[in-house]
């Protein structure tokens, strides 16, 4: 069966989630829009020069409108503006973005409802938990086919430096974050192994685990110092959960689904593990978390829920 993929916003995140989908042979056909027609255009140019020798072979990809939405199986959503540096010269956080992208947030919405779309949408924009919920909630689409990135690409990150840590491949880790993509996320050692055994049995002291954690969260904040912007890790994560999709795969994957009780949290989008298949989520798998663990994620509950009354205030 052949697949359609429209991207909204191209710039080098989504850009980069469309060159991972083009190497995996995720659709036949690409659409992507983005508020500069120009970018979409270059960018559209510079990717179909992929189509002759790329490994699997694609239809089509081209720059086009929420006209183009209508019949796509996947929206992924990666518009909105970057992390910005304050007058004090730190990086802002995810969430002092939430003003401004939230409006961006809610005109897509608007136009998606629109388009008549009955598909799969995959948001990455960031603060991403805050803005899944508000394009979920302008769009009432059913909140299993909204989906945030969540905590992959945070759980990607600890995974590789435990591996790092340990002199192991970083896809024999099973330690994952959830909670927000951001700096309330949680480290969640009472599950992770390493091939079926305990992390606790590996040579890893509890400053060792605090510190890949607090590297794990900060990874972002040093790559934008270095680079101005973080895109590949991300482009990667969000091609993995589409190919769940497409594939209707139902594998478990940590990514942003609203919860009505689950791990004591309601009402809001926040990373957790949930399986994916070609219906968006469909279940929440729920972990026993240590209680310093719980207290944690409650936190970072309450941190989400304050900031999507700033972003409502912001969409009035």
């Amino acid at each position: 069966m052949s697949h359609k993929i429209v991207l909204i916003g191209s710039g080098a995140v989504g850009t980069s989630f469309v060159y991972a989908a083009l190497n995996q042979g995720l659709a036949a056909e690409y659409v992507l829009i983005d508020a500069f027609p120009n970018a979409s255009l270059g960018n559209a140019l510079d990717l179909a020069d992929t189509a002759a020798t790329v490994g699997v072979p694609f239809s089509s990809i081209k720059a086009g409108t929420y006209k183009d939405v209508k019949n796509a199986d996947v929206v992924v959503i990666t518009a909105g503006r970057p992390q910005l540096k304050k007058a004090d010269g730190t990086l802002e956080t995810r969430l002092e973005m939430v003003a401004g992208n939230a409006k961006i947030m809610q005109d897509i919405a608007l136009n998606v409802k629109k388009s008549g779309f009955k598909g799969i949408t995959v948001i990455a924009s960031n603060p991403v938990d805050v803005l899944t919920r508000v394009y979920q909630e302008v769009t009432q689409f059913d909140e299993h086919k909204v989906i945030g990135s969540g905590t992959t690409l945070d759980s990607s990150r600890l995974r590789r430096l435990v591996g790092e840590k340990l002199n192991i491949n970083a896809q024999s880790v099973n330690a994952y974050i959830i909670g927000e993509h951001g700096d309330s996320s949680v480290a969640v050692w009472s599950n992770a192994t390493i091939f079926n055994q305990p992390i606790k049995d590996f040579p890893l002291t509890a400053q060792d685990l605090k510190d890949i954690h607090t590297d794990a969260v900060k990874m972002a904040y040093k790559i934008i110092e270095l680079k101005r912007a973080t895109f590949y890790g991300i482009g990667v994560a969000l091609a993995r959960i589409v190919k769940a999709i497409l594939n209707n795969e139902n594998s478990v994957l940590v990514i942003g689904a609203k919860i009505h009780g689950e791990y004591n949290g309601k009402d809001v989008y926040i990373g957790v593990p949930a399986v994916i298949n070609r219906d968006g989520w469909t279940k929440i798998i729920q972990w026993k978390l240590s209680k310093d663990e719980q207290k944690a994620f409650d936190k970072s509950v309450a941190t989400l829920a304050e900031s999507y009354q700033v972003a409502k205030q912001a969409i009035k």
